[in-house]
């Protein structure tokens, strides 16, 4: 911001810019809407970021976010816990849900194998993963990390750890999103889409 601008203004911008996906640009006018706010605006405003920071917590079961000790997917009877869903982050969680398609439970792993980024697999929630199994009741771990390096190799390496503990591993199947051009499509997807056709 301009050297014109007050410090506490342009501190609250750069604040702004440190969120993923927000430029300097964006952040500018997301502190210039916080300062049209009334004091009770800003406050409450305030407030909600330092109440979910200080409350909302990992579920102890799955590792999804939430403000009680589990989860409600953790906490309601009615999901499947023979199948476990390992996702990356708990915005996957969000977007499986959408589906309500969905009847098993959820294993959030919080980043995904990165060596590049020192994402180590001992960074990951995988030893918590593991504790999930030791009753014998889980059937089946679903890797939906997504289709990158980074997500094939997280799912390839708890894929290998899991398999001799006799639980079946599948991955999600990658191909054409609903409405695609096969013209258009890129030759990775136009494969994944061949290697996961299904009888119909």
């Amino acid at each position: 911001m301009a050297e014109s601008n007050a410090l506490p203004l342009v501190v609250l911008a750069e604040n702004f810019a440190k969120l993923p996906g927000i430029g300097m640009k964006t952040a500018q006018r997301l502190a210039y809407f916080v300062m049209s706010m009334s004091d009770a605006e800003a406050k409450a405003f305030a407030d909600a970021i330092v109440t979910a920071h200080e409350t909302v917590h990992e579920c102890k079961i799955c590792c999804n976010l939430t403000d009680k000790e589990n989860c409600p997917i953790c906490s309601d009877s009615r999901r499947d816990t023979s199948v476990i869903c390992v996702v990356e982050g708990p915005k996957d969680v969000t977007a499986f849900e959408r589906t309500k398609e969905y009847k098993g439970v959820y294993h959030v792993l919080h980043g995904l194998i990165s060596p590049i980024d020192n994402v180590m697999p001992d960074s990951l929630r995988i030893k918590e993963l593991l504790a999930r199994l030791k009753d014998g009741n889980v059937k089946e771990v679903i890797m939906a990390t997504n289709p990158t390096v980074e997500g094939e190799a997280t799912a390839m390496y708890i894929s290998r750890i899991l398999k001799p503990l006799g639980v079946k591993v599948t991955r999600l199947a990658f191909g054409l999103p609903v409405g695609a051009v096969l013209e258009y499509a890129d030759e990775v997807t136009l494969f994944k889409a061949l290697e996961n056709r299904n009888e119909i």
